[in-house]
Formats: C-alpha cells, structure tokens, sequence
C-alpha cells in the first residue's frame, strides 16, 4: 500500500497575491501571501510616508504603541491577510483613492532614520493602464 503524506489545503478563498493593494474606500491591504510572506502577523501599526513628487508611499511595520502617526492592521479573522484603514492619509495628502485603486508590486528597502519600509510607486497603475 503507498504511503501518502496528504496536507490539507486550508487557502480557499485566500488571496495568494505578493502585491499591497490601494482600495476605493482609502484602505491599503495585504494579501495573504504577502501578508505571510513577511510575517505581518508579528506587527500591529504601519507608519505611512509619501513622497509626492514621486507618487509613492512607504509602509513601515510596527509594534511601536508610542508612534503618534500609527496606523492599526486590521488582521483577518480567517488568517487571510490584513489591512490598514487609511481615510486620513489620503484625504490630508490629497491621493485620490479611486484613481489609485489597484494592485502593486512592491519594494523593501531601509532608509536612514525611517528604518525597513515598504513602497508602493502610484504611478506604476497609471502606466501599466496606459501601456495597454
């Protein structure tokens, strides 16, 4: 008789995606496969930072409760993920969310002073939508 090592599949429904997400509604979110990815689960704020010459924002992950300008990751009940309602960030900055709503590839990388971020280029969706 074979010997089967048969591991359930526990991702239905679950967005195996490695991009962060800009939502209609102001939110950022974090698929799943990002989300474990990059063990968000051991963080419970996001520092945000725009540039705005460049259209691009920096997510930094935190456990800083201190962090006046922290943002909390709403966690999926489901393990599939979280997000970070943003309303404020937008809004104060002047981003429209409904332009920007779209899925992006990321880069991490460490800046003096800021430490281990995230970053999103909002320009990319206007030209990937251009180029097709």
């Amino acid at each position: 008789m074979n010997m089967y090592k048969f591991v359930k599949f526990e991702g239905r429904n679950a967005r195996m995606e490695d991009r962060i997400t800009v939502t209609k509604s102001k939110s950022i979110g974090f698929p799943t496969k990002f989300y474990k990815d990059n063990n968000i689960q051991n963080f419970k704020y996001v520092v945000l930072f725009y540039d705005q010459e460049k259209k691009a924002i920096a997510i930094k992950f935190t456990n800083d409760i201190v962090e006046k300008n922290k943002f909390a990751i709403i966690k999926s009940t489901q393990g599939y993920g979280g997000s970070v309602v943003a309303q404020s960030f937008f809004k104060s900055l002047g981003i429209d969310a409904e332009k920007y709503a779209n899925r992006y590839n990321w880069e991490k990388t460490n800046i003096e002073g800021i430490g281990e971020i995230y970053v999103i280029n909002l320009i990319e969706k206007l030209k990937s939508a251009n180029d097709s």
